[in-house]
């Protein structure tokens, strides 16, 4: 720090001066400091400005970005449940709407052309299943036609190791806890949903000399068949939103902790301006005082000559 140090009456060495002009150095250096941190907002704009802050606000940053890449991911796994969902949905309605067919075709009131006529509407719809499978599609993949599976990374542990969700909508997948085999819906499936021996193709077999499936003899194995394929659907969709329940978790979870991690950045890298603007008035007022007392110890040399000229 410096001191009030003076070299008597010489003229060669003015140590006030040079004091005075320490003195202005360090205030121009302050304000260029305190300038600098109003103009960008930011208390470290470099290491030599808070070595541990600046370690600690880079990792917190580093962090930070792999938190927003993660939520990315939960987004794109989220869009890939919800449009597998959506599909689901459709195919329960279309399975349904079969199932009613296939009740009244269970009715002895109507004739052989009236159950003909059932069946070939009934096929119609599961043409439109089997639409729904090729147009439900993610990144150029189809979703539910038993191949569709994905790894998404939506988070990191502490060790930073990484925290994947699998979406397996694949047809052998034990979590869809569908019975009587693997699932699938493709129209040409022998055991459509997990049914062995459901064929909807069948539907449109049937004939005014040949009923098939809707035949007296056949329509209660129809019917109950129906009824554990829209079964397995359902259960196929419950699956489904379960991976949306904690997709749904991930996101608020990451998205709390990317504010949290924005708060900490904040508190150690962040201008408080009020406080800059103190010290920056602070250190105009030394430089101006310094200014002063630079000028007055240059002058001290002049009165010191007086002595020579007596």
């Amino acid at each position: 720090m410096p001191s009030a140090i003076t070299n008597g009456a010489k003229i060669r060495t003015n140590t006030p001066a040079e004091n005075a002009y320490n003195a202005l150095d360090s205030s121009n250096r302050s304000i260029a400091n305190h300038q600098l941190r109003l103009s960008t907002g930011k208390r470290i704009n470099s290491a030599s400005d808070d070595v541990a802050g600046y370690i600690t606000s880079r990792a917190l940053g580093a962090r930070s970005g792999s938190l927003k890449a993660a939520l990315n991911a939960v987004g794109g796994a989220s869009n890939v449940a919800n449009i597998a969902q959506d599909g689901l949905d459709n195919i329960n309605t279309l399975v349904t709407q079969i199932k009613e067919s296939a009740s009244s075709a269970a009715s002895g009131a109507l004739g052989t052309d009236e159950k003909v006529a059932l069946a070939k509407a009934a096929y119609r719809l599961a043409q439109q299943i089997q639409a729904v499978l090729d147009s439900t599609v993610f990144g150029g993949q189809q979703l539910l036609t038993g191949g569709f599976s994905s790894e998404f990374v939506i988070g990191s542990r502490a060790d930073n190791s990484l925290l994947t969700l699998a979406i397996d909508l694949t047809t052998g997948n034990a979590d869809f806890n569908v019975g009587g085999g693997s699932f699938d819906l493709n129209l040409a499936a022998t055991s459509f949903a997990g049914i062995t021996g459901l064929n909807l193709q069948s539907l449109n077999s049937v004939a005014a000399n040949s009923l098939g499936i809707f035949s007296s003899t056949n329509i209660q194995t129809t019917l109950q068949s129906l009824s554990d394929a829209l079964n397995n659907v359902n259960k196929v969709a419950s699956y489904i939103g379960g991976v949306s329940n904690r997709l749904t978790s991930q996101e608020d979870n990451l998205k709390s902790q990317l504010t949290n991690y924005s708060a900490a950045i904040s508190r150690i890298e962040d201008a408080d301006v009020a406080q800059e603007q103190l010290q920056l008035v602070k250190s105009q007022f030394l430089q101006q005082a310094s200014l002063t007392s630079l000028s007055q110890a240059n002058q001290a040399p002049q009165g010191y000559l007086q002595l020579i000229r007596g």
